[in-house]
């Protein structure tokens, strides 16, 4: 196996689980304190690990006024796209939105094969499984085919997202950390996140202070951030030494990481088609490796 294509596969297993976990935790924490606050907490319990990282590390700071420029845009497209993404789960069927959101890697592998990275035969088949395996975990074939939810609701939001992550945040954090340290670039992108979702609420006048906090809420939204700082390290890792046409498939199957755990702790049920679903994912992730 070469040695891109492990460190491709094992940065998209870190993205893969620490979003995963965090995506669960995450809506766990939305229905008490709404997406906005989860969000904008989760990014500071994030950026205070990542700052931990780098105090360990202690790599270069110097950047040149190019890439910062362009971390600043890569963070206001990680951004925004989280809040259309929350958005659309908000208005929207979550089943729907799932499958929705997945289309930026079809932005992901388009703009990764025009850079000149290439997928082997095995790695094109790996990709199509992933695709398909995620499709299925997502969405409700039974409430689709019986008209029950809606088609349209949340779906202009998650495309919106879609394109920002799959054609922006994407595409240009993999330039930006194959010119720097990467473990940098992903704190540097969160202070950015935290400097809009800031200026977000001051615009719509709403405070993201949360209200009543308790030990456990608190446990729960640091877990939500560093998680996701954990897939944000992982994915980075992964896009700085290896090739963003694979990881970025295998970090957004993290779809079967939340079902997994909502299995297990919230007792959900999941159909055979699910079943499928997972399997499928799970044998694009081995193929991705030949």
């Amino acid at each position: 196996m070469q040695s891109n294509v492990l460190v491709s596969i094992i940065g998209g297993l870190g993205g893969m689980f620490g979003w995963g976990v965090s995506d669960f935790l995450a809506n766990l924490a939305a229905d008490k304190v709404g997406h906005n606050k989860t969000l904008f907490w989760s990014q500071v319990a994030g950026l205070v690990t990542l700052g931990l990282g780098l105090w360990l590390v202690a790599p270069t700071l110097a950047l040149s006024p190019f890439l910062i420029s362009l971390v600043v845009f890569c963070g206001l497209a990680y951004t925004f796209g989280y809040l259309f993404f929350y958005r659309g789960f908000e208005v929207g069927n979550v089943s729907v939105v799932s499958a929705v959101i997945n289309s930026q890697n079809l932005f992901v592998v388009a703009i990764g094969l025009l850079r000149g990275q290439t997928l082997s035969p095995f790695q094109v088949v790996a990709l199509v499984l992933l695709f398909l395996g995620v499709f299925l975990v997502s969405v409700n074939l039974p409430e689709l085919m019986s008209g029950k939810i809606s088609l349209t609701k949340g779906v202009k939001e998650t495309i919106i997202a879609s394109v920002l992550f799959g054609v922006f945040y994407w595409p240009l954090n993999e330039f930006i950390v194959e010119q720097a340290n990467w473990l940098l670039i992903a704190a540097l992108t969160k202070v950015v996140a935290l400097a809009t979702l800031s200026f977000v609420s001051l615009w719509q006048r709403k405070s993201l202070a949360v209200a009543k906090s308790t030990p456990k809420m608190m446990a729960l939204l640091i877990g939500v951030g560093v998680l996701e700082a954990v897939g944000v390290m992982g994915a980075n890792f992964g896009v700085a030494y290896g090739d963003g046409v694979i990881v970025a498939p295998i970090a957004s199957s993290l779809t079967i990481v939340t079902v997994g755990l909502a299995m297990i702790f919230l007792k959900e049920r999941i159909s055979r088609v699910q079943v499928v679903g997972i399997g499928l994912t799970i044998v694009g992730i081995v193929l991705a490796a030949f």
